[in-house]
């Protein structure tokens, strides 16, 4: 059952965006961006200071990285190469990848296979001078997932980058929707990686925003880091910049009780959370129509 009405939603998303950063029920801190191109500046810089930091100290960076959003990839590597910063001390988790109805891996090809992507945008146009050497790349498969979380737990993660979903998902830690299955928030906070089946609302989502609304090509199944491993973090930054299908998560991230119905409200207990999203994302149909009666 919902712990949020409709009138709490109502409330929180009819905030004009410009007021999200500097309200005072705030429960998360928000950074609000112009676009796409400004926030894959920030990403990427934000990375590429803190390797440098480290590799200063002689120290490892250990990070979670995750396949979206796409901006800062280009910056990032760009950055990489014209600073000459090495990536050799840095141990990268990726954060999830999409499987088929039988839990195996996709083609190569495949436009969800989350592998095939990073390897094209965040490790190729690496200097191989500078690179991320192959062992200290940590991929999610369906076979690996004791050796992952043991590697994880073995020293402290420095950051997580990543987005949230429509339902608020954190990788793909989504909303359980199971008709006999409830969980409670205990147990979001402490779910560990795992395969699952993707929910329906998910793969309508990415039918909508990948193929069409051709929901037949969305891969049914997943395999993700837990929320445990993603919170685990000393600083965790999640950024949207994807629009219309992140904007009430947002609103109830910011705004709302901690909830299994949205993943997301846990980072309300870390101690170094940052939520950043571009107008598109943070702003809200129901705050640009006060002339809309909904009936509450």
């Amino acid at each position: 059952m919902s712990t949020i009405t409709p009138g709490d939603l109502y409330n929180w998303c009819k905030i004009p965006y410009r007021e999200l950063e500097s309200h005072p029920d705030l429960k998360i801190p928000f950074r609000l961006l112009t676009d796409s191109e400004q926030m894959g500046k920030i990403m990427a810089e934000k990375l590429v200071d803190l390797v440098k930091l480290n590799n200063e100290k002689s120290w490892i960076t250990r990070a979670i990285i995750p396949c979206g959003p796409s901006c800062w990839y280009g910056p990032f590597t760009g950055m990489i190469n014209s600073e000459r910063v090495s990536l050799k001390n840095i141990i990268v988790f990726h954060m999830d990848d999409c499987l088929d109805w039988q839990g195996q891996t996709l083609p190569k090809k495949h436009p969800y296979n989350f592998r095939t992507i990073m390897e094209e945008v965040f490790y190729d146009p690496i200097d191989p001078e500078l690179a991320v050497p192959d062992g200290n790349r940590n991929w999610l498969t369906p076979v690996n997932i004791d050796e992952i979380r043991e590697k994880i737990y073995s020293a402290p993660l420095d950051i997580t980058y990543g987005g949230w979903g429509q339902d608020g998902h954190i990788a793909y830690n989504q909303a359980r929707r199971h008709p006999f299955s409830h969980v409670t928030i205990d147990d979001v906070r402490n779910s560990s990686i795992r395969i699952q089946e993707n929910n329906l609302d998910t793969i309508l989502a990415l039918a909508q925003r990948s193929f069409g609304s051709a929901y037949q090509f969305v891969p049914p199944m997943s395999v993700t880091l837990g929320v445990k491993e993603c919170l685990s973090a000393r600083k965790v930054r999640l950024f949207s910049d994807t629009g219309a299908w992140k904007q009430t998560a947002l609103r109830v991230a910011l705004f709302g009780p901690l909830t299994p119905e949205y993943p997301i409200t846990l980072l309300q207990e870390h101690p170094d959370a940052l939520l950043t999203a571009t107008v598109d994302t943070a702003r809200h149909p129901i705050s640009e129509h006060p002339e809309w009666d909904l009936g509450l």
